[in-house]
């Protein structure tokens, strides 16, 4: 088991783009749907791998293209360490004095190594100014505990 890192920042209009940010259904639209809809099915079938955006369930980050790996790490601590220097470089430009407070970043550190050590994913987001947003995330892998299925993207 080891664990790759991923980190997204952008515009909150972007970020809230779901249709991009969940796989596409499995079966198209049937035959006689709405123009639009199939577009919009084309569209999302098209892009979903390939957008950098975070996808809604954090295990779908394995989908997208290797170069979106920020690190891979073997062990918990060395993962979380690695959120931990995240949270530490955008702690300034967080939108929320709450989200600034050192300690609960520091909970959320401990609290990545603890679900990390028992094969969970972490997930965390942060509203920053201007309004953007922040995505970091850690996703276990080799296998995935929420979708096994889902490839290694760095081999």
């Amino acid at each position: 088991m080891h664990h790759h890192g991923y980190l997204w920042t952008g515009p909150k209009e972007r970020f809230d783009d779901e249709a991009l940010r969940r796989p596409p259904h499995p079966e198209p639209p049937p035959a006689g749907s709405r123009h639009e809809l199939i577009q919009r099915y084309r569209e999302v079938a098209a892009e979903f791998r390939a957008t950098d955006l975070p996808p809604l369930e954090t295990a779908y980050w394995l989908v997208k293209p290797r170069a979106l790996v920020r690190g891979t790490w073997g062990q918990a601590k060395e993962a979380a360490a690695w959120v931990g220097e995240q949270l530490a470089e955008y702690e300034p430009r967080f939108a929320s004095e709450r989200d600034r407070d050192i300690a609960r970043l520091a909970q959320l550190v401990d609290s990545a190594v603890e679900r990390l050590d028992a094969g969970a994913d972490v997930s965390l987001g942060f509203y920053l100014e201007r309004p953007s947003y922040l995505s970091l995330a850690v996703v276990t892998c080799s296998p995935n505990r929420s979708k096994p299925e889902l490839p290694c993207p760095v081999r």
